[in-house]
């Protein structure tokens, strides 16, 4: 298949692209407006393959979104490009608003224009496949309960809220103008080449340079996390073989409270980076307990029962496996690191200072 991918140069997009180039025959044209979280290195790996194909453009920008769906003709469009982090959607919520709302607007409404015009044998194999986040599904509050796939809408934060109102687009152009269309929910996601302003990332990088690891409030939080490989599977598995109009949740069978996930990572570097920075005796002794995020969901878990029940699929990592190579990978790769917080972030707390001065 052809298919258009936006949002490739991000941290799920990018495995997603690396996936496609390197275990199937499709080609793929990446959209990505290359927000401080986009990163073309992510995709260094693939780049000159003649089966890829890199545009710089903002799903905002209606007109040459058609442009490139004339052009380039895909069977199918795998949405992920959105702003994602919850810390920096409370600093400022308009460009979550502007991407992931208007965004999708704006895309379902080149899509539909696109797909209405293919051919009756090209139309009925189209697919457009929301990427979306279990966040939309608010707090558990239950011990026993899991995220399904009809678990009511309850968002906390500006992200989840503006994902869950990109769901409710991606659905009402399904029912009212016929798009085939997919959607998936996924849980945490973690592995190589993540942003790290992200907790697993920001920890590892925190605690080879001596810096304290925030967890916040009691570190209690639960999240159920998926190895990023994974989720890039389970989403070829849904574009290629799901069902038009049904939602999937992706999830890796592997709640953690954030603080084990942190001793975790702490123990994975005492053995594989045992030279630590001055001062340091054990890596833990840097874990520092820090004022609560806003808001803060205190147990998200996916109930991923659907999607191995009707396409087979099941994580291969295990949270202990895939923490290890994310660990190692992060070792191994600390350029990469490098450049990113020489760059647009450097390691500070984002999501707190405003609503801080706020209630002072």
């Amino acid at each position: 298949m052809r298919i258009l991918v936006t949002g490739g140069a991000g941290f799920i997009g990018s495995a997603l692209v690396r996936h496609l180039i390197r275990n199937t025959e499709h080609e793929v044209l990446n959209l990505d407006k290359l927000t401080y979280a986009g990163n073309l290195e992510s995709l260094s790996s693939i780049a000159s393959d003649t089966r890829y194909e890199f545009v710089q453009a903002d799903i905002v920008d209606q007109a040459t979104v058609s442009a490139l769906l004339e052009r380039f003709q895909p069977q199918a469009i795998m949405h992920l490009a959105a702003e994602s982090h919850v810390d920096r959607s409370i600093d400022g919520p308009s460009d979550f608003i502007q991407t992931n709302i208007v965004g999708t607007y704006s895309l379902l409404e080149a899509t539909r224009a696109y797909w209405q015009a293919l051919p009756a044998a090209e139309k009925s194999a189209f697919r457009f496949h929301h990427i979306s986040t279990d966040e939309v599904y608010g707090d558990l509050h239950g011990v026993d309960d899991l995220f399904t796939e009809t678990t009511p809408y309850a968002p906390s934060s500006p992200y989840s809220a503006s994902k869950a109102a990109s769901d409710h687009l991606v659905r009402a152009w399904q029912r009212t103008y016929g798009l085939p269309v997919l959607v998936t929910n996924c849980s945490n996601n973690y592995g190589p080449f993540h942003f790290p302003e992200k907790l697993i990332p920001l920890v590892i990088l925190n605690a080879l340079a001596g810096k304290p690891l925030p967890v916040y409030g009691n570190g209690l939080q639960v999240r159920d996390w998926l190895f990023v490989e994974d989720h890039a599977r389970a989403l070829l598995k849904v574009v290629t073989e799901g069902v038009v109009g049904e939602t999937y949740n992706i999830g890796g069978h592997n709640e953690q409270k954030n603080i084990d996930v942190v001793r975790g990572i702490c123990q994975l570097l005492e053995e594989l980076a045992p030279r630590k920075p001055e001062g340091v005796q054990h890596y833990a002794d840097l874990i520092t307990f820090v004022q609560d995020r806003p808001g803060h969901d205190l147990r998200y878990a996916i109930d991923a029962s659907k999607i191995e029940r009707e396409l087979g699929w099941v994580p291969q990592e295990t949270f202990a496996s895939g923490l290890r190579k994310t660990v190692q990978w992060y070792l191994d790769n600390l350029e990469w690191c490098q450049r990113v917080q020489d760059g647009s972030y450097q390691g500070q707390r984002l999501g707190f200072t405003d609503f801080k001065d706020l209630i002072a």
